[in-house]
């Protein structure tokens, strides 16, 4: 779960996840999970499907407990961490701006959708009923939900899954921005073109951390000219969505 009983100091990262582990019964999908997000960067998750990326995503999201270990979240807003799951459900006769104004009203200070909306690109479509929104808008949608109230991390997963490249583009450009305005994002995702732009990447494989630093670093590691063939270098090119650790390593 969780926490926020650290003092953040200048060199201090706002985010850590220390050694965390995560089983369901007898499957261990995360183990010994370890690395820090510094406040206004962008770091990307990568990893094969299975690898444990949505199941760390909600567990530093604060949804969902670590069998062992812990995350630390340096923060006294009053709401830490903003989350956007992979797929986003909302009422879906509520337009844009009803809906972002339902989820303001769980805030103290109810903030106004017009930052949101503008940051997202959806200014323009407020009176658009969610029903009638595209996977997309409706993606974006969720990550308007998921700033609301200025959160100092924002997780999202697998934001992008499916989508064409402009929109592919809007998301880690949108994530650029409010990293410049001092959010840090934590970004699960399979697009590794984009992630070569972030200021970190942490590669999981079956549960494990197999690396993680700079784009340049990891480029330099496994000595390739793209973190795609970077990522078949790191985890193979075999094809298997991986379930487990223990499954996975018989």
């Amino acid at each position: 779960m969780a926490e926020d009983d650290e003092e953040q100091t200048p060199d201090t990262p706002i985010l850590s996840v220390d050694t965390v582990d995560k089983s369901f019964g007898e499957v261990d999908v995360l183990d010994g999970i370890s690395f820090e997000v510094d406040e206004g960067s962008v770091t990307a998750v990568a990893g094969p499907n299975g690898s444990g990326k949505t199941t760390l995503s909600r567990i530093v999201a604060g949804l969902d407990n670590p069998t062992d270990g812990r995350v630390t979240v340096r923060t006294a807003a009053e709401r830490p961490v903003g989350y956007l799951p992979q797929a986003p459900r909302f009422r879906p006769m509520f337009t844009v701006e009803e809906t972002l104004k339902n989820y303001a009203k769980l805030l103290s200070t109810s903030p106004p959708p017009d930052e949101a909306l503008t940051e997202v690109g959806l200014e323009n479509v407020r009176d658009r009923r969610v029903d009638a929104l595209s996977g997309g808008m409706r993606r974006l949608l969720g990550l308007a939900q998921g700033f609301l109230g200025s959160p100092p991390i924002l997780v999202l997963d697998e934001p992008t899954s499916g989508l064409d490249p402009r929109m592919t583009r809007r998301f880690f450009d949108v994530s650029a921005t409010l990293a410049d305005h001092g959010t840090a994002v934590l970004i699960t995702t399979h697009d590794l073109t984009y992630a070569s732009e972030t200021d970190a990447v942490v590669v999981l494989h079956q549960g494990h951390v197999a690396t993680q630093g700079t784009p340049e670093r990891i480029l330099s590691e496994a000595g390739t000219d793209t973190l795609t063939e970077a990522f078949f270098e790191i985890v193979g090119t075999d094809p298997t969505v991986q379930s487990g650790i223990r499954e996975a390593t018989r």
